[in-house]
């Protein structure tokens, strides 16, 4: 069907045309025909019921029909325009049922069946809107660590302002508004056009390849860099500079060290099919749809995935930095979410999480070892270790909270970066820096460590301070715990993605390493999003 979408989108166009003609053929699309034909608002109250929200809808609009009346021509061409390249967005349309709706219109015959139509046509159309702006699945039935709070578009509001904007233009600003959505949508495209051209050509033979070698490998590496647009057309048969150029940037958009050697690392990358690297692109379109709201003129954007945390202002990124985040483990994997950042707190302590404690920290503790670290009560008063018999306790049910006083061995750092939220995860310093020169950055029990905290909170003081430098460190240099709120709150969201782009749209890719996105691929493929593996 791909590759001939547009004429079978024509056909569906027709054959909803003269369907529609079926009901205008009755008379019964004049104006006011919901007062004229009670039989109408009777069933379709009936056939709405059901759905309290779009009951109320119609309710609230004397059941005057949204599809059935002449003048509704542009609503309808504009849903089955929608409707009919849903799967060049992701989405099922087999859920839409176009010719189901097709064969709706042409089944009327009485006033009844048109009212048992329109309400057919509105719950197509809210299950589409809402699958296009905010995502075709519920992410916390895929993965417990993906706690994002979806924007559902409210149904009853969704109708009305549908009903009172050009039907066209609301449908397609249903899309997410953010330039990632458009450039991976692009991408998507591009992709699904190598594949039906038979891909990126033979596959490079294993081996390592530096400047200077030469050969049939070196040749294979070379046209396999030209077809996926690394590079210009060449002839040579040695790894010149122009080929060490081409490999470097394909590792810079892999999250692989960036050395200008072919090694196995790269060779694997390179030889990953388009078809693998559609699907990371089809999950990242659903992503931006579970994240399709406001995200902030300025926001800091964590990508787990690529170990980075940046600050961005109007799509730019003003700030970014190495980062280290939750290891592989299930029990320690950084979730996914957003939330506002409200404080920084310079010299923070460290109050142990139960789990941590637990996994880390009891035994040494209860044997009476780990004495950089202090028994707390629940008024922040330091109990002597000598007064608890540990014998009585476990980490569930311990009474008192054992915490790190600050100090440059504190396992936070000098500075925390706050967003208070219920999974006591936020970004922070650490002390740990041989971490930060890893290449696969999993290394936390949750949180985000930061490799330059310092600046990080400069850029964020700058707005509110011209010595943002000096203000940091006059706190730091008292040693005390203090909280230094930010007058204007900054978004931050901690996001998971395999595939994106930069603002160029030059297309990235990282390795899918706690797994969420295979259990999203294959979501989606249960849910009729992709067809046999792929759309294709």
């Amino acid at each position: 069907m791909h590759g001939d979408s547009t004429g079978w989108h024509r056909v569906m166009l027709r054959r909803f045309a003269a369907s529609v003609a079926v009901v205008l053929a009755l008379g019964l699309a004049s104006e006011g025909v919901a007062q004229q034909f009670p039989a109408f608002r009777q069933a379709l109250a009936e056939s709405v019921a059901e759905d309290p929200k779009v009951s109320a809808f119609y309710r609230d609009t004397d059941y005057a029909p949204l599809w059935t009346e002449a003048a509704h021509a542009p609503r309808r061409e504009a849903l089955l325009n929608a409707l009919t390249r849903a799967s060049e967005h992701g989405l099922p349309s087999a859920r839409y049922d176009v010719p189901g709706l097709i064969a709706a219109f042409q089944a009327v015959e009485t006033e009844q069946d048109r009212a048992k139509l329109e309400a057919k046509v509105t719950k197509v159309f809210v299950q589409f809107a809402r699958d296009l702006s905010s995502g075709v699945l519920n992410p916390r039935s895929i993965d417990r660590s993906i706690v994002r709070v979806l924007p559902r578009p409210d149904t009853e509001t969704l109708l009305l302002e549908f009903s009172q904007s050009p039907p066209a233009a609301f449908i397609r600003n249903l899309a997410p508004s953010a330039p990632e959505y458009a450039r991976l949508f692009r991408a998507r495209h591009d992709l699904e056009r190598v594949i039906a051209a038979g891909g990126w050509g033979p596959r490079v033979p294993e081996g390592r390849f530096v400047p200077g070698t030469s050969g049939e490998g070196v040749v294979a590496l070379r046209n396999r860099l030209i077809a996926m647009g690394y590079m210009e057309r060449s002839a040579t048969a040695s790894y010149d500079a122009a080929l060490q150029s081409a490999v470097l940037t394909f590792q810079l958009r892999h999250g692989i060290e960036a050395d200008g050697i072919a090694g196995a690392e790269t060779l694997r990358a390179i030889n990953t099919p388009p078809e693998e690297r559609l699907k990371s692109v089809i999950v990242a379109m659903e992503r931006e749809r579970w994240l399709n709201i406001p995200r902030g003129e300025r926001h800091i954007w964590v990508n787990l995935t690529d170990f980075t945390s940046k600050i961005i202002d109007q799509d730019q990124v003003t700030f970014e930095t190495v980062s280290v985040v939750g290891a592989q483990a299930s029990d320690r994997q950084t979730p996914e979410f957003s939330d506002r950042m409200t404080y920084l707190e310079i010299n923070p302590d460290w109050t142990l999480p139960r789990s941590i404690l637990a996994r880390s920290y009891w035994g040494a503790l209860a044997s009476g070892g780990a004495r950089h670290l202090q028994v707390v009560d629940a008024r922040g008063r330091v109990v002597p270790r000598n007064a608890i018999d540990f014998s009585r306790y476990t980490p569930a049910n311990f009474p008192f909270n054992v915490r790190q006083p600050p100090g440059p061995t504190n396992a936070l750092g000098e500075v925390k970066f706050m967003f208070p939220n219920p999974y006591a995860i936020y970004l922070h310093d650490s002390p740990e820096r041989h971490l930060f020169n890893t290449t696969v950055r999993t290394h936390s029990s949750g949180c985000v460590r930061l490799n330059d905290p310092r600046d990080f909170a400069y850029e964020l003081l700058s707005r509110q301070s011209d010595d943002p430098r000096g203000l940091y460190h006059s706190v730091l240099n008292t040693g005390q715990q203090t909280r230094v709120y930010l007058d204007e709150p900054v978004q931050v969201h901690l996001v998971y993605r395999t595939a994106f782009t930069d603002v160029r749209g030059a297309l990235n890719f990282r390795n899918d390493m706690y797994g969420r996105d295979a259990k999203i691929y294959d979501a989606l493929l249960q849910a009729g999003a992709v067809e046999n593996g792929l759309r294709i």
